[in-house]
């Protein structure tokens, strides 16, 4: 009798164990719908800051920007700044991203050059509102890290190469748009040679002052419209000579 109350009792200890540990499970967020409630909040928080493109703001939604930086950092991915990826480089706060996108004004067919990849982040938005994505980074363990990130998170319409961003990419040229995600004292002329008429480039130009500009090229030459106030890493490379 004493040895079958034990089993008894044993056995509702047993169960009650597995039925904690069960609400303990239960009581813990999946991380794809904690970092989605933090994606959800962010793009929010850049619509009240005046983001008003739906396809920018509902693609700041579907990229995980936790994925495009380093796994000490994810727990910032989602706070409105900058974080660093290594290499003296960041990542780009959100707001400038959806900015430098909604300036480009694409409506899905297409073809932009990107100057800078970093961690593929930009190119990973701009995948899903054109058609192509060119992206040229200078520093090869970036290119290199991108490139793989890229292919393993299923962004199938983004090229990335390893070289010197003011020369451009001309095998795949003209551009519709181009975006540069790195300070520059002036436009590059191959990427002005390389955009087509009518497209537009936003680039941030500037040293220690950099402003963020909106280039449109026209028969007549481009037109420049001044945004904001930014600050980016400089531009390496053929630039700086």
């Amino acid at each position: 009798m004493m040895l079958l109350q034990y089993f008894i009792q044993r056995r509702f200890i047993i169960m009650r164990m597995l039925f904690v540990s069960f609400l303990i499970l239960m009581s813990k967020e999946p991380d794809s719908l904690y970092y989605a409630r933090l994606r959800k909040a962010l793009v929010d928080k850049l619509r009240e800051e005046g983001i008003t493109s739906e396809r920018v703001l509902n693609a700041m939604l579907k990229v995980e920007r936790h994925k495009f930086v380093p796994k000490e950092l994810q727990r910032f991915a989602y706070q409105d700044r900058p974080l660093p990826i290594g290499y003296g480089q960041t990542i780009s706060q959100p707001y400038v991203v959806a900015l430098m996108t909604q300036l480009l004004d694409l409506k899905g067919d297409e073809r932009v050059l990107e100057i800078g990849t970093g961690s593929g982040y930009q190119a990973a938005i701009l995948s899903l509102l054109c058609k192509e994505v060119y992206t040229i980074e200078i520093l090869k363990p970036l290119a290199d890290s991108a490139r793989e990130r890229l292919k393993r998170l299923g962004y199938k319409n983004v090229y990335v190469k390893h070289g010197d961003g003011f020369y451009g990419w001309k095998e795949h040229s003209p551009y519709d748009a181009i975006i540069v995600t790195c300070a520059a004292p002036r436009v590059p002329e191959p990427l002005i040679e390389q955009l087509k008429m009518g497209g537009r480039l936003v680039i941030p130009e500037g040293d220690e002052f950099q402003v963020l500009n909106l280039y449109i090229k026209t028969e007549k030459g481009l037109i420049k419209h001044s945004v904001i106030p930014v600050r980016f890493v400089p531009m390496r490379g053929k630039i700086r000579e």
